[in-house]
């Protein structure tokens, strides 16, 4: 399958999309004032230590202060060999996730009360951004990313990316590796390591050791909090992680980001110049290439299937659940394979959804009932190998005879949906409003509370100023409330249409004050 990488360089945010022949599977966006700072290190203020939860807060310069748990810091800092990465530790570069039995354990954490303490500088790096109210998660676990290698300067391992499969290609890959003069510390050989040789590793480990000296060196220095190290920007980052030999195109619509990217890929993967070029029709690159329309249906809560079938995307504060359902598609004889066709359609579709849309944290999957347990086993192995695809960490429970799965994703940045919206001000988040009637009969209730609170002192009219929608409703379907409400309270009852919140309204007796 024909895979692209597009880059849209706009004027305040650059975006970039990742298409698997024509279907849009990742989107990236940075904004120019608000770059990403997971993978940045930092010289850190400990503000607070809470022994109860076994964490601190750290400022580390920004606008919240950091959070970082006892599990996530080493107060041996020194000792290079005697610190140890943590198994499934938030490293944040998920294409570098190890197997479980190819790490160390790590040693028992001390109480945080007997780590740190107030005014204590430590040496942090984010692993995951400020999501929400939370402040960035940080960690002492410092993981420092190169082409085909991660150094981890506290670790002492070797491991290969979960992504290349092949035993013997693993074996190679750490045989080259050991070949190689290496410092005090750990490496992991990431996905695109696969087929590379020692010299290769060896500019790599160059690179990440000199990298490492000036972290310590400018930590040393540095006043805290400052930042010691900052990730790339997104083109870079894009160019070190995503572009490899299964990249067919690398296509930039701006003159001057594609001269910096080409810059990137000669330093990084000069073997695959030529695959970047310039964007040069008239038409934007994102709405020509169809991805424009992709990252619409993105923020969609249905999506629907080309069987007809469709899938349901909610959010909670807990969970994001996805519901598979069968739409306008019935089948043709048999039920049991009707519902099969469905939930293995829906598999791809909600993979790519949960990629996209860069879902985190639980996710349930509800597919449609299946009584066979042969077909629940069928759709859990499409299941797996779709997310197998997938960079972020995944752990998948079996399909449960109501047909739900249960699911973690490892959760780094914010989602899509929070990235490229806000709450609803008319609804603030439930995605529901209250019913004309049911305002009309609010209102009702309130000027008959005031009217009989007031007395006749103030005057006899009544003037209650609504939203538009509503000022129509007392024209049609509430007209005949509003004549039995001047009756009962014998006031003249004046509707002006010019509030501007849809539940808002504001009730004024003649000579009294708003409500």
């Amino acid at each position: 399958m024909r895979k692209r990488i597009v880059v849209n360089a706009g004027l305040t945010e650059t975006r970039v999309g990742v298409q698997e022949g024509n279907l849009l599977t990742e989107l990236y966006l940075e904004r120019h004032r608000h770059r990403s700072i997971v993978g940045s290190v930092y010289k850190g203020v400990v503000t607070n230590v809470l022994p109860g939860m076994q964490a601190a807060f750290v400022d580390i310069g920004l606008q919240k202060d950091a959070f970082l748990y006892a599990g996530d810091y080493t107060s041996n800092l020194g000792d290079v060999a005697g610190a140890m990465l943590a198994a499934g530790g938030e490293d944040g570069d998920a294409d570098v996730d190890l197997d479980v039995e190819e790490l160390e354990p790590r040693r028992e954490t001390a109480p945080i009360e007997d780590l740190l303490h107030k005014n204590q500088t430590v040496l942090v790096q984010v692993s995951k951004e400020s999501l929400g109210t939370k402040g960035a998660r940080i960690t002492s676990f410092i993981s420092l990313p190169g082409r085909y290698l991660v150094y981890m300067p506290q670790a002492r391992h070797i491991g290969v990316s979960r992504r290349i499969r092949d035993d013997r290609e693993r074996e190679r890959l750490r045989a080259a590796l050991r070949a190689v003069n290496l410092p005090p510390g750990g490496f992991i050989l990431r996905t695109n390591a696969e087929g590379k040789s020692e010299s290769e590793f060896a500019a790599d480990v160059e690179f990440l050791t000199r990298l490492w000296a000036q972290v310590q060196a400018r930590f040393e220095q540095a006043a805290a909090p400052a930042v010691l190290h900052e990730e790339g920007d997104l083109t870079f980052r894009v160019v070190r992680d995503l572009f490899s030999p299964e990249v067919d195109e690398f296509v930039v619509d701006s003159r001057e980001v594609y001269d910096k990217c080409a810059g990137y890929v000669e330093a990084l993967v000069p073997a695959l110049r030529d695959r970047v070029r310039l964007w040069a029709e008239p038409t934007p690159i994102f709405e020509a290439l169809g991805i424009e329309k992709d990252i619409e249906k993105a923020l969609r809560r249905r999506v629907w299937l080309k069987s007809g079938g469709y899938i349901v995307i909610d959010h909670t504060e807990a969970l994001v659940s996805i519901d598979v359902n069968t739409g306008k598609y019935v089948g043709k004889r048999d039920f049991e394979q009707t519902v099969l066709k469905i939930n293995l359609e829906a598999v791809g579709e909600v993979v790519r959804q949960i990629r996209l849309r860069d879902l985190g944290g639980i996710i349930i999957i509800d597919f449609i009932d299946m009584e066979s347990a042969e077909h629940r086993e069928q759709v859990y192995r499409a299941l797996k190998r779709a997310l197998a695809e997938d960079k972020a960490r995944t752990n998948v429970l079996e399909i449960s005879e109501l047909g739900l799965v249960e699911m973690t994703r490892k959760r780094v940045r914010q989602d899509l949906r929070s990235l490229l919206s806000v709450v609803c001000p008319t609804c603030k988040g439930s995605g529901i409003t209250k019913s004309d009637a049911t305002l009309a009969a609010e209102i009702f209730r309130s000027v008959q509370t005031k009217a009989a609170t007031t007395g006749d002192a103030n005057g006899r009219d009544v003037v209650i100023r609504v939203h538009p929608d509503l000022a129509r409703y007392f024209e049609g379907d509430g007209q005949d409330g509003l004549e039995r409400l001047s009756r009962a309270l014998d006031r003249k009852i004046t509707i002006q249409p010019n509030f501007a919140e849809r539940e808002g309204y504001e009730v004024r007796l003649r000579g009294g004050a708003p409500q």
